[in-house]
């Protein structure tokens, strides 16, 4: 169904708060096409609100570069949320721009996303925000200091309660790596939509304006390349219809054709032969493989009882886009009991790696649900951890979490 056309009628409005209630092988394909996605419209049954989720997310990741172009020039570009985690108006600037964009096209789909307006009010910044998205909005004239203050609370805490039945929304990460943004180096970061329609997510879109093409195996995931190979990327998928890349840098340049390259997952049979990533705030030793197997992060001195261990800062949503282009064939994330594992943090990292040929499940083996939080929808409950891999590697691996896991 064209949610586009009949997403009024289809889909009833949100539910608001007030005042309702309710070098191992990868395999490429390029493409090189006059349409905005690599696939017949015929297709996909979301082509429409995929196309729009592509130009959205392009748009953020644009707004991502002007904003850390002048991050360390202005100090009122960085901020810090009350649980330490560095946030900058770049943050605050998405999530409005994804909201106005998509309350405007599909008025009737609620929108779950990280941040709120709390801290923007507090501090009389609200200007900023103003002032970054208004060049990159359809309508600059309506991008008022009151329009975005609601279009961020569009998608905040409390904004929209779903009840136990199937929803349809928009999930967005409006920039999965903040620590990384705000460091100055070019750590990745990425700007991350999925749409969720009856409780089954259909559609994803991930921006990372400074993915590197080429890392070899030993770097630090774009942050030790050098800096001409950084092109970007734009990462899609649809049920159905694939995974699918293009470079950022195209974007840019108005003149490039677009060159659309379908993913697949690396070939990887063997845990000793593959390339792992974790959580930059979980060591090795925390997890259950460690008891098998050490970690090196040397691909030189890889023996027996090693794995490959690549270093990417920062944030979940790069490493499943390490795994979904083959370049990681494993994402391991422990859950800890101090800490709340959100939604917007792994949605559309999931149908992009299925849709590359993987698989995502908690460490169980269970599928991860995105609707285990029955009210908000904004977090997931996994039982153990979270488990992304290339699908050959993924019941061995599970084994060996149920073996092991009680030994730590």
């Amino acid at each position: 169904m064209d949610l586009l056309r009949y997403s009024a009628s289809r889909f009833p409005a949100a539910h608001p708060q007030h005042p309702f209630h309710t070098p191992l092988r990868r395999r490429f394909v390029a493409v090189r096409s006059s349409l905005s996605l690599p696939f017949p419209e015929q297709k996909a049954k979301y082509y429409r609100e995929l196309e729009a989720a592509v130009d959205v997310v392009e748009r953020a990741c644009c707004l991502c570069v002007d904003v850390k172009k002048s991050l360390f020039s202005s100090d009122g570009r960085i901020l810090e949320k009350i649980d330490q985690t560095p946030v900058t108006i770049a943050d605050f600037g998405v999530q409005a721009l994804v909201s106005l964009e998509m309350n405007r096209l599909f008025p009737s789909i609620p929108l779950v996303a990280e941040e709120d307006s709390a801290f923007l009010r507090s501090n009389n910044l609200v200007g900023s925000v103003v002032d970054v998205v208004k060049d990159k909005a359809t309508s600059g004239d309506e991008v008022t200091d009151d329009n975005i203050l609601k279009a961020i609370d569009r998608g905040g805490k409390d904004a929209c309660v779903f009840g136990p039945k199937p929803a349809t929304y928009w999930i967005l990460d409006p920039i999965d790596g903040t620590r990384g943004f705000v460091k100055g180096s070019d750590a990745l970061y990425v700007v991350g939509l999925a749409l969720v329609v009856e409780g089954q997510i259909v559609l994803g879109v991930m921006g990372c304006p400074n993915w590197c093409e080429d890392c070899s195996e030993n770097s630090i995931v774009g942050v030790q390349e050098n800096s001409s190979s950084r092109s970007g990327i734009i990462m899609v998928s649809h049920v159905g219809c694939g995974t699918w890349t293009k470079r950022f840098s195209d974007i840019l340049n108005t003149e490039s054709p677009h060159t659309w390259t379908r993913c697949s997952v690396d070939s990887c049979q063997m845990v000793e032969g593959a390339r792992f990533t974790i959580p930059e705030s979980q060591s090795w030793k925390s997890l259950p493989l460690s008891v098998l197997f050490d970690a090196k992060r040397d691909s030189e001195n890889i023996g027996d009882g090693n794995i490959l261990l690549l270093s990417a800062c920062c944030g979940s949503l790069c490493k499943y886009l390490m795994v979904a282009s083959g370049r990681a064939s494993v994402y391991i994330q422990g859950r800890k009991a101090t800490s709340i594992i959100k939604v917007w943090d792994h949605a559309v990292g999931i149908i992009c790696v299925h849709e590359a040929g993987g698989k995502v499940t908690d460490w169980a083996g269970g599928s991860l649900d995105i609707a285990a939080d029955e009210t908000e929808r904004r977090i997931i409950f996994p039982s153990g951890g979270v488990l992304v891999t290339n699908g050959s590697l993924h019941s061995k691996i599970i084994g060996m979490i149920s073996s092991n896991s009680s030994v730590l």
